[in-house]
């Protein structure tokens, strides 16, 4: 009878591990029948504490200082009555500030230049008001002051990661109701989470109104309604027979 050498058992030994390696690997992959991805979103509503005000003062005049000026005196009256009003100076903030010329253009269709007929001014403002029990105070205010222009109103929340954590929690629970039904459809049974990310989810935007200089009798009326707060998440459950 042939005496093995150490290489020859070494060789076998090594072989075996590998076989019984792969063995078991095949067994783990047997335990589990595959993979499952669903999406869920979570819903919460949620009354808005704050509103932004989009506002603006536009003015004309025959030259750009009288009509820069004009815009100037009128936004620092809105900015006075705004304050006054409560509002907190990091509350109120300049958006937009342009002055340019007014032309008049020859209908006869000509190749002459355009004359300047004059210039016009303005300045747009952000506004946030913070208690919303004022807000139609407010945009009566800012009107009757100067302000001939009112881009439009969103609510917001001061502090939406809370409710937000609400949704959140909503679009596991949805996705994990989904992937169990999915599972049980197919006769299989539903294991544990493997991936999970999320998905742009946030507060939904509230435009409300636009409004001109024609609103300025009486204090505006305004509902605000509720917000509507989003989730969503992506989860991968892994399944077994």
């Amino acid at each position: 009878m042939r005496t093995m050498s150490i290489f020859e058992f070494k060789g076998m030994a090594a072989a075996l591990v590998l076989a019984l390696s792969l063995a078991m690997g095949f067994a783990d992959a047997g335990e589990a029948a595959g993979k499952i991805t669903v999406t869920g979103e979570g819903r919460v509503a949620a009354a808005p504490d704050m509103a932004t005000i989009m506002l603006g003062v536009t003015s004309q005049a025959d030259t750009a200082d009288a009509a820069l000026s004009d815009n100037s005196a009128r936004v620092a009256e809105i900015m006075a009555r705004l304050k006054e009003a409560g509002i907190a100076d990091r509350d109120v903030q300049t958006s937009g500030l342009s002055l340019n010329p007014q032309f008049s253009y020859d209908s006869s269709g000509s190749d002459a230049s355009p004359d300047i007929l004059g210039f016009i001014a303005s300045n747009n403002v952000t506004v946030r008001v913070r208690v919303l029990d004022g807000l139609g105070s407010v945009l009566d205010t800012v009107v009757k002051n100067g302000a001939n222009t009112l881009n439009g109103l969103t609510f917001g929340l001061t502090a939406p990661e809370p409710i937000l954590d609400e949704a959140r929690k909503l679009a596991v629970q949805e996705a994990r109701r989904k992937a169990e039904l999915y599972a049980t459809a197919a006769g299989l049974l539903l294991g544990p989470v493997l991936t999970i990310a999320e998905s742009s989810g946030y507060s939904e935007p509230m435009p409300m109104f636009r409004a001109d200089a024609a609103m300025s009798a009486g204090a505006v009326p305004v509902a605000s309604g509720e917000l509507g707060v989003s989730a969503m998440v992506t989860i991968e459950f892994e399944l077994s027979p």
